[in-house]
Formats: C-alpha cells, structure tokens, sequence
C-alpha cells in the first residue's frame, strides 16, 4: 500500500488501553514519517499522551455527552483522512467515529466487535483470539499493509516531572509504590491485605508510598489501607499528576497494583508490576512486558465462579464478582514482592 497522507486513531480511553496504542503510533511513525496523525482522545488520556511528538490530538470530553461529540465534529469539519482506525467499540465512540470522514474506516473482527461497530467500519482487523490487548490495537496497521514488530513507548516526562518525583523519592532507598484502587470496584483488593504486604515492605527497609487519584473512591480506598498499617507509608494520593506518577514509576523499582491504568503506566517506563489478577487475565490485560511478578487467580476464579477453567471460557471474559479478589493471599504477594526483589539485587 502506498504511504496514507492522513490517519486519523480514534481510542478516547481508559489510561491503560491508551498506553496500549502508543506502540501502534511509533510503528506508524516509523514507517510512514511524513503521513500525518490524528488522535481523538480522552480529557484525562491527553494528559498523560498529549504531548507525543508528530501528533495533531482532539479532545473528547465524554462528560459533555453529545454536545463534546458535536464540538470533535467541528474540529474535524472540512477534514478527510485517508484512513480511520476506530479502535474503540463502545456505543458512544462507534457514534463519535461517524464526525470522522474517511475512506477506509478499520475496526475490529466480528467477535470483538459491539454496539453497532460494524455499521462505522468498512474493513476489520484479523480474527484472532489469546492476544494481549496491546498487540490487538497493534495490528489495526495490518489493513494498511504494515506490521507491528517492536513495542516502543517513549511517552515524555517533562523535566520538571523528574524533578518533582526526586524531591518526593530522595536517595537510593528502594521504593514500593502502590496504587490500590481500579475504577472497577471488583477488582480492587482488601485495604488489610495491602497494609500486610506495605508492612511487610516497610520492615525489609523499602520506602512504601501510597498514590492514586483525586476521586472519593480513591481517597476511600486509601485512608481504609491507611488505617490499617503498622508502618505508615508516604501518602501522595491525589497530590501528583500522570506526568508526575510516571517520572515516580520510573524511579521507583516496583508497583503493587490490580489490574488499573497505573499497572500499564509502570509497565511503559520499565517498573516491575506485582499485578493482582483474579477478576481479569493477566495473559489478556496484565503489564505487557514482564508479568512474572502478578499474581494469578484468574483460572482458579473460572473455576469457582464459571465451573470450567479459563481455557474454556471466551478469551477477555472478565470474572468482577463480588469476592472475587479474596483468591488473592497475603503470603502470595508477599512470595512475588521477595521474588521480585532478589530479581532486582534489592533483597
């Protein structure tokens, strides 16, 4: 196929899928470095992608209902792209891809495909199943005759992140960030279970700091870990930005963590993620680069709640029922935080 002019990606959230597609524009960049990109993305998901080089980006505001699909639409208007990668298949994005005017319209095959995808598409990527997230945004190049075969990120920490993560990380002391809480309740730990795991941490001489968001859940989540340690941690909950976690995540050795965006933000600068997984399989949604550190329960949880083992159940089923995460022990955590630690010569 000849070099596209125009792309236009459409994948407006979460955190976590989208460091998934950054791999997607460094291999687009690398081969066609003169087609131009659009990205039609998230408010949050901006502040944390916004600033990729060779990147024209339009924000969504969901929040705004149809009127932030009406305002995308005028940023658009007057616009045709060559080609449009619609990589999200909710209702309210497979609308928002009708602004996009394009002459091939790529999305999803039809087992993946949903709410309406397949009438805002004219073609679909392969059919395949057992594929992390990650790679199945990677082949949405495959329609356009390219092939993703390297994953790079590279995603920008501004100078003044770094600076602000050394002034809350000083020195060498090895550090253990956790961040507690995913946007899916079911997923999440118990705050005791994070406090035993901090404590355990604390008393073999790392540095143990609590992150995460601004939100009520977020705040809940952490006063309940809080208040259920030994060893008080640093709590920075809600007082750093995604810029400032990712330069904390690169200077930190490890992150604790359920499935959440965190998980993919660690994974991108090279931190080794102690991933809890029982509601989600690590092998589809888990850190993509290194998950010998998670802990899996995913299986055992098919099992209990499904009556069969994973491999018989549809590849991305997602097991969030209530009690779900109490497959996870104290001691297994615990095995993987050591484990990990003799790995890094941090013992």
């Amino acid at each position: 196929m000849s070099q596209p002019s125009s792309i236009c990606l459409l994948r407006t959230s979460a955190i976590g899928d989208v460091t998934h597609v950054v791999p997607l524009v460094r291999t687009l960049q690398e081969a066609w470095p003169g087609t131009e990109l659009t990205w039609i993305v998230g408010k949050l998901e901006r502040r944390l992608v916004g600033d990729l080089p060779g990147v024209k980006f339009l924000t969504f505001d969901k929040g705004a209902g149809f009127a932030g699909m009406r305002a995308v639409g005028a940023a658009l208007r007057g616009q045709r792209f060559d080609a449009l990668l619609q990589m999200q298949v909710a209702l309210r994005s497979n609308m928002l891809s009708l602004f996009v005017k394009a002459r091939q319209r790529i999305g999803y095959d039809h087992a993946r495909a949903k709410d309406g995808h397949g009438l805002v598409i004219n073609e679909r990527i392969p059919a395949r199943t057992g594929e992390h997230v990650l790679d199945a945004l990677g082949s949405f190049c495959e329609p356009l005759g390219l092939r993703q075969t390297q994953v790079r990120w590279d995603i920008p920490i501004p100078d003044e992140a770094h600076a602000w993560a050394a002034g809350q990380l000083p020195g060498d002391q090895p550090t253990l960030l956790v961040s507690p809480t995913s946007s899916h309740v079911l997923r999440n730990w118990r705050p005791e279970r994070y406090a035993a795991v901090m404590d355990h941490a604390s008393a073999r001489g790392w540095r143990v700091v609590l992150v995460g968001g601004p939100s009520p859940l977020e705040r809940t989540m952490a006063d309940a870990v809080l208040g259920a340690c030994r060893r008080a941690p640093l709590d920075l909950t809600g007082k750093d930005t995604l810029k400032q976690l990712m330069a904390m995540l690169a200077r930190a050795p490890m992150l604790l963590t359920p499935d959440s965006g965190p998980m993919h933000m660690g994974n991108t600068v090279g931190c080794k993620v102690l991933g809890l997984h029982a509601a989600s399989n690590p092998d589809r949604s888990g850190p993509y680069s290194d998950r010998r550190w998670c802990v899996d329960k995913y299986d055992e949880a098919s099992r209990k709640y499904f009556g069969k083992p994973a491999s018989e159940i549809a590849w991305g089923s997602k097991i969030e029922k209530p009690g779900v995460m109490d497959l996870i022990g104290v001691d297994e955590v615990i095995d993987r935080f050591e484990a990990c630690a003799a790995f890094l010569q941090l013992a």
